[in-house]
This record gives C-alpha cells, structure tokens and sequence, in this order.
C-alpha cells in the first residue's frame, strides 16, 4: 500500500515510517518541521520506497495530490508539548484544528482510512486516581487557563472524526496516546523523561515542576506504533476510541530518581513552581493512566517494554549522541521498534 503519515518527521511519526517500510509498504510523509526534525528521518532519505515533502499541511493543493495517490493516511501532525500550547495558543488551534478538518474532508471525498493520533489530554483534570477508560468523562478547567487549549482541540478533532464516520461513513479509528517516549523525543518542548536524561546526563540539576506528586504512565513508542498499525487494520475498531498506553505508573519523584539511580548522576533534584516555567495560573492533572482493556479485546495490544527498558533505551539513544554516563544493561538498540 501507499501510507501517508502527516508530521512524519517528528518524533512518533518517524518510527511509524519505519515500521511501514519495514512491512514493505511505500511510504509519504509531509511535515512543516515545526517541531519535527530532518534529524529524525535522514537515516530514511535514501530509501526507494519513502518519500519525504516539507510543506505545511494547509497547503491543500499538494495535500489533495498526498490523500489520493495514499491508501491509508496515519493524521500525527499537532502542535505537542506542553511548553509550546502554553507559549503558542493560536497556532495550536489553529493547527490542530484546521489540518485535520482538511484531512477528514479529502479522505472522505477519496475513499481513504484514517488513523487520527489523539491524546490522553483530553480527559482533562480527574481528581481520582483510578485508570481512565475511553467512555469516561472529560473534566477541564477554565478556557482562561491556556493549558486546556491543545486538549480542547484534540478533543474537537475527535468530535469531527466521529462525524464525519457517522453521518458520511469515513472510516476513521482514533488512538488516544498516553506520554509516548523513546528515542527521538526531546524535551525542548517540556517532554519528561528526555529532559530529566539530558539534564542527568550532563550532571546538571534535575528539575521537577511542582511537588513531584503527580504520577503519569509512559508508553514505548515501539509499543505505540504496533498498536496504531493493527487498529488500521483492524475492520471493527473503525469508528471507535482507543486508549494507547502502558498500565504502569509512577510519580514525578521517583521518575527523577530512577533516571538518576540509572546514569549514575550527580545531579541535585530540584522542585520548582510551576508558574516559574509557565506563567501564572497554569494547571496540571494529577493523576493519567490509562485503561487498555479495550485495545487488548480488539487487537490483543499488550505493552512489551516496561518503564525500566523505555528509561534505557532513552539513556542509550543520548549516549550515542555525546553524554556520558552508565547504564546498567544496554544490550538492545532503542532504534529497535518493539514487535509482538
């Protein structure tokens, strides 16, 4: 087949170009390079089968010619990363909610299936602790908070995707992800655990933005991109919702002292206020984990890396690049995309 992944260069995306040509498929990826990278897919650029265009997707015309030469179309490209919704709110709507109404629209009048990357943001702020299911309420804070802004859109983008499955019969799966990580990711955007390595790597402090409390559950991206590649070919999960994550949780704390325990650091753990790193009335869920119980009946979806090996394939993939430290077990390539 033809697959077209938007924002292919970034981080998720370029391991989804693997895989699929990997599998055999023939592969386009448009990306404005906004926060992805070159860096990502250069390793890819002499293959025969990929084919890389650097436009914004809002260029309709050379999206149209993307949708219909494509079989399936894998919808990544968003703005991410909370630091960029926080300093950019106009371009995260105005992305993430223009570029899939323009992919929903063109795989609708060509007959094309669609994969939209969503994301665990848009279960908002929950106060319980307790694994999210995809029927679960959304619980946000006030539209004067930006924070809410990317999950508001994705939520929108959700909203259409259904639409347009319901009312003109797009065939449409979504995949709620939950904090993907692996090789590739950078902190630049305020991504976790890439940035507490490069800091643990260099010796330099560890900063953890609030109490540290807050517990999250990290995905592989091996892990994710298995997932979203059997729910396409998955004919009932078309129409549905699916959590795309890992059951594992762990606090804020104790991620920074076991990427510390791991490279042998001498870095100082340090809390800082949110609002130093974001600006005033910023606000954060406490809890996110998810309930994969859905994704297992549809296409057997386990996780198979648990959140040591994604903390070592991360230290490696940093290593290779120039740090140094001591891992205790590198004896896999974290270029490795995990198969089941």
């Amino acid at each position: 087949m033809n697959i077209l992944i938007t924002g292919g260069a970034g981080f998720i995306g370029s391991h989804l170009a693997d895989a699929i040509l990997e599998r055999g498929d023939e592969v386009y990826v448009i990306d404005d390079l906004t926060t992805g990278s070159t860096e990502n897919i250069a390793h890819l650029r002499k293959h025969p089968r990929f084919h890389f265009i650097h436009d914004t997707m809002l260029n309709e015309s050379v999206l149209n010619e993307l949708v219909n030469k494509c079989d399936h179309i894998y919808h990544l490209a968003a703005v991410v990363g909370v630091k960029l919704v926080v300093d950019s709110p106009v371009r995260t709507l105005e992305t993430n909610l223009r570029c899939s109404e323009l992919v929903f629209k063109l795989a609708h009048q060509m007959g094309k299936k669609v994969f939209l990357a969503s994301t665990s943001e848009v279960y908002g702020r929950h106060y319980e602790n307790k694994p999210l299911k995809e029927t679960d309420e959304r619980i946000y804070g006030p539209t004067t908070v930006g924070r809410w802004s990317y999950a508001g859109a994705k939520a929108i983008d959700e909203f259409l995707a259904l639409a347009y499955y319901r009312e003109r019969g797009l065939q449409v799966v979504v995949g709620r992800f939950f904090n993907t990580v692996g090789p590739r990711q950078t902190g630049q955007w305020g991504m976790v655990i890439p940035r507490f390595v490069k800091s643990s790597l260099s010796n330099e402090p560890i900063m953890v933005y609030g109490t540290g409390e807050q517990s999250r559950s990290f995905t592989y991206v091996g892990d994710a991109v298995w997932a979203m590649m059997n729910l396409m070919d998955c004919e009932t999960a078309v129409g549905e919702v699916f959590n795309v994550g890992n059951g594992e949780e762990v606090t804020i704390n104790t991620l920074a002292s076991r990427i510390k325990e791991l490279t042998g650091s001498r870095s100082e753990i340090r809390h800082v206020s949110y609002e130093s790193v974001y600006g005033q009335g910023f606000e954060d869920m406490e809890f996110r984990t998810p309930d994969i119980t859905k994704i297992n009946q549809y296409v057997g979806y386990r996780p198979t890396v648990n959140l040591e090996g994604i903390l070592k394939r991360v230290i490696f993939f940093y290593e290779e690049r120039g740090a140094h430290a001591v891992v205790s077990d590198n004896s896999q390539s974290p270029l490795r995309v995990v198969s089941k």
